[in-house]
């Protein structure tokens, strides 16, 4: 096939020249009808590919393999090395959705990595698969969760002989990628499929400089979220499925997945996230080996520049002394700020508001920037450098508290119920810090380190309850509450 071809892009772009009679929606009719503002901001160009999903010849018609929206996504499966790939328009989370459902047609027991997107715990829910929880690495320095160890897999699927799949997760937040050819060899030995979410990973397949991606290692599903590193718009994605000489069909159906993607998916797709997805595949396969080697290069001069700062440090190689990280992915800028004196929370909120400077992650001992495909480091990376040096020099001389460690987080509470049925169940409102004892509805991840503290099903302990407070009240993050304050907490009703 020939990747420097688009063929859905090119089949919009020359359907919206033709100026065709728009009696059908989107409303803005091509633009005609859109708000001036929204006009200005995006461009007539945008908004004349913005057409509805069942265009003749384009993504419907009487042999939809001759159709240039199969034929993208047939060019998505050869460029990441996938035997199927849909294009996703709901992101990640809708594939993590939609392979659950998939997954509940062979049996309703998983292993689940701990520190999962919140997405896999949603499909859960509506899949009403039962998790085994599998704990990551922990890094107790630094406060991040890096990956499973084979033997921890290993472990696990000799205790829980009946499960249907394994969920694992590579590459982290911070750039930690698994062993995946030796979790996808554990799992294929007792005849499991290994899921890899590799929402940060699109970018792996396209660069001999980079860790083999997740498809090339055996892994049988893989979820790349191809706009965090790989250039696509945002909340577009693609699911792949993957295949061995075992089984060139793969060990889960496509025709169920397909059908799977299709339930939970809009029945109104968004052209313009596909055709992102369309134009970023030929960038990645026709010029990512190019791209991916300059900006490799240019961030082993930036981590240098930043190590220069007093203080300062970045993550790089050394963190595959850890058991479960097998290789590192250079994209990520994660810096270790331990050296400050103070954390990463009060750095990157004084970067943003003193230099509009927004990291995509920070904790307490880190704050983490992404690079993406084709940037330009010496200009973005200058940028970074400068903010840096200020708000350390800045926040060192500042009277601030004295710093005060987080707690280490406490083991997981009892699992007594599915997190479908916790979370579908009859359930109530109660005070934060009345609610130990009781079995949380919702789930609660503190940051840092990132793993979810609570999850659907779990019972509450004191220790769980103390350790999230104390992270917010040390500036950090709790995702996944309905109350954002978190002075309330929805539980089961027993």
């Amino acid at each position: 096939m020939d990747q420097n071809s688009t063929p859905y892009l090119d089949a919009l772009v020359a359907l919206a020249k033709t100026n065709p009679g728009r009696f059908h929606i989107p409303g803005h009719k091509g633009g005609a009808g859109a708000d001036p503002g929204l006009r200005e901001a995006v461009g007539d160009a945008a908004l004349r590919l913005d057409f509805p999903s069942g265009v003749e010849g384009i993504d419907v018609g009487p042999d939809p393999l001759d159709l240039p929206f199969q034929q993208s996504q047939e060019l998505a499966a050869e460029a990441w090395g996938a035997r199927r790939s849909w294009f996703l328009v709901n992101g990640a989370s809708g594939g993590n959705h939609a392979i659950c459902m998939a997954l509940a047609h062979l049996g309703d027991r998983a292993i689940v990595q701990r520190n999962v997107h919140s997405s896999v715990i949603d499909g859960l829910v509506l899949s009403g698969l039962r998790p085994t929880f599998l704990a990551p690495e922990i890094d107790d320095e630094l406060g991040v969760a890096h990956c499973l160890t084979v033997d921890a897999l290993e472990a696990a699927l000799r205790e829980q002989p009946d499960v249907v799949a394994v969920f694992a997760v590579s590459p982290t937040y911070f750039g930690a990628v698994a062993n995946i050819g030796g979790l996808a060899s554990v799992a294929h030995a007792h005849d499991v499929p290994l899921v890899v979410d590799e929402s940060w990973g699109a970018h792996l397949a396209f660069s001999d400089r980079l860790p083999a991606n997740a498809l090339a290692c055996g892994a049988d599903v893989v979820l790349n979220s191809v706009h965090k590193l790989g250039g696509s718009m945002t909340q577009s994605a693609i699911l792949h499925l993957g295949a061995d000489e075992e089984h060139p069909d793969g060990r889960i159906d496509g025709r169920i997945v397909d059908r799977s993607v299709t339930l939970v998916e809009s029945t109104s797709p968004s052209a313009i996230l596909s055709v992102s997805l369309d134009a970023a595949r030929r960038q990645n396969a026709i010029s990512g080996p190019a791209l991916l080697s300059e900006t490799i290069d240019s961030l082993t001069e930036l981590r240098q520049e930043i190590r220069e700062i007093p203080g300062l440090d970045v993550l790089g190689k050394e963190i595959t002394a850890a058991a479960s990280v097998f290789a590192w992915d250079p994209l990520r800028v994660s810096i270790d700020v331990r050296g400050t004196g103070t954390t990463g929370n009060r750095i990157a909120k004084y970067m943003r508001e003193e230099h509009d400077i927004w990291f995509e992650l920070y904790a307490e001992n880190v704050v983490v920037a992404v690079f993406g495909i084709g940037e330009k480091v010496a200009e973005t990376g200058a940028r970074l450098i400068a903010g840096l040096r200020d708000a350390v020099a800045e926040l060192q001389t500042e009277p601030d508290d004295p710093k005060a460690p987080f707690a280490p987080p406490p083991p997981w509470g009892p699992t007594v119920m599915t997190p479908r049925a916790a979370f579908l169940g009859p359930q109530e409102t109660v005070p934060f810090d009345d609610a130990e004892g009781r079995i949380a509805a919702e789930s609660l991840a503190a940051y840092p380190p990132g793993v979810p503290n609570v999850l659907p099903g779990e019972r509450l302990s004191r220790a769980t309850l103390d350790f999230i407070a104390d992270s917010l009240a040390h500036g950090g993050q709790v995702r996944g509450a309905s109350d954002r304050t978190l002075s309330t907490i929805r539980v089961v009703i027993e």
